[in-house]
């Protein structure tokens, strides 16, 4: 039997589903953090084959990764939380108005990191005092693999997209964890539910998944955009379309979204200021402008001049009347970065004769190497 505080009732798995609904999470599971997983060798796998990328923090911490208990020895329950972000509107009706940028369904309210960490830390508090036990949150940003441990906690299971699927809310949870000292019932794990369909994977704009289950990060538009901190490369620019912060492809066409739901939670429901964004006028946000537009937002940690790299390559692709302008704003961008991607948009925007002419111009004329080496590439 739990310890249990005054006045409070024996803490047992019912117990802490129901409390965790009290605490604004949408979905609860228990799973046993001692038990075996084959997660690790998946990861290691991962890794082995490069399909990290430039994500070195992954390999740096395989070993923290490789089970629950290397992150907190003592640990015996694992209880999985899941706060819905699912979307009112359908996340691929913004790409064919390529005018607009698409940013990802999750990056439209505040930063979800900020707002699952309160509602942890208040009800990993809770649950301190009503057990006497230790407890340690975790969220994301720890190295610590929430998917297979909700899978075991029955919240769902891995699609062959790698996310997260359950049958209650399709594509869209947020996870959490909150590791105790303590034994309780586990749940049972989910069984997997994709079956033959392969939509997620026909989907993808270029092509990350080398099999099922297996996705290449490096291909990924999500990593691209959001992760990868160099120039984008060529192959991938064109398939990026109007995606700027992330892509949401293979999770919107997941047929269990049908059972999916509007998030409950506000603070992460789409911005007013964000729901149209046109590509021109982002082209030409300065520092302060674009942490004012992103503050309490995850699209302000990768900062303005990645930001505006992925900005120029939506405009390169939208073939819109007003991208020509902005384009050229952007290839005299007082970064490098920006400045490459801006001049990758002018050739798709311009007539071939009229870019050859400004790449002859401007290549006489520039003095960063690699700004000029943008211009040789594209001529």
């Amino acid at each position: 039997m739990a310890k249990t505080a005054s006045n409070s009732q024996p803490l047992d798995a019912a117990a802490i589903k129901q409390l965790a609904l009290e605490h604004g999470f949408d979905v609860c599971g228990i799973a046993d953090a001692r038990a075996a997983w084959e997660a690790d060798s998946r990861l290691r796998a991962f890794v082995a084959a490069g399909f990290h990328g430039s994500m070195g923090w992954m390999e740096e911490t395989l070993d923290r990764r490789s089970h629950p208990t290397a992150m907190w020895e003592d640990a015996k329950t694992a209880i999985m939380l899941g706060v819905n972000y699912g979307p009112d509107t359908d996340p691929m009706a913004k790409l064919a108005h390529t005018e607009q940028a698409n940013i990802s369904v999750y990056a439209g309210g505040d930063d979800y990191h900020d707002v699952i960490k309160k509602k942890l830390k208040a009800f990993a508090g809770l649950l301190h005092r009503q057990s006497g036990t230790e407890v340690k949150v975790f969220v994301d940003t720890a190295p610590l693999m929430e998917k297979p441990l909700a899978a075991h906690a029955g919240l769902g299971w891995q699609g062959k997209h790698t996310n997260l699927v359950s049958t209650e809310f399709g594509s869209w949870l947020f996870l959490g964890c909150i590791l105790i000292a303590q034994e309780f019932t586990p749940d049972e794990p989910t069984k997997d539910h994709c079956g033959s369909c392969t939509a997620c994977l026909d989907a993808c704009p270029t092509k990350a998944f080398p099999a099922p289950y297996q996705l290449d990060a490096r291909r990924c538009i999500s990593y691209l955009t959001i992760e990868h901190a160099g120039p984008i490369p060529l192959e991938f620019r064109a398939a990026m379309g109007n995606r700027i912060y992330g892509c949401d492809d293979c999770l919107a066409v997941c047929p269990w979204n049908k059972f999916a739901q509007t998030a409950r939670e506000t603070k992460l429901q789409v911005r007013d200021e964000l729901k149209h964004l046109n590509l021109a006028e982002l082209a030409q946000l300065d520092d302060a402008s674009f942490r004012t537009l992103f503050a309490k937002n995850p699209v302000k940690r990768i900062g303005v001049a990645r930001f505006l790299r992925n900005v120029a390559i939506g405009l390169g692709n939208s073939k819109h009347v007003d991208a020509l302008r902005a384009a050229q704003h952007l290839s005299q961008h007082e970064q490098a970065l920006v400045r490459g991607a801006g001049v990758w948009a002018l050739k798709q925007l311009l007539p071939p004769e009229d870019f050859s002419a400004l790449a002859e111009t401007s290549m006489r004329y520039e003095t960063d190497a690699r700004v000029r080496a943008e211009w040789e590439v594209q001529t």
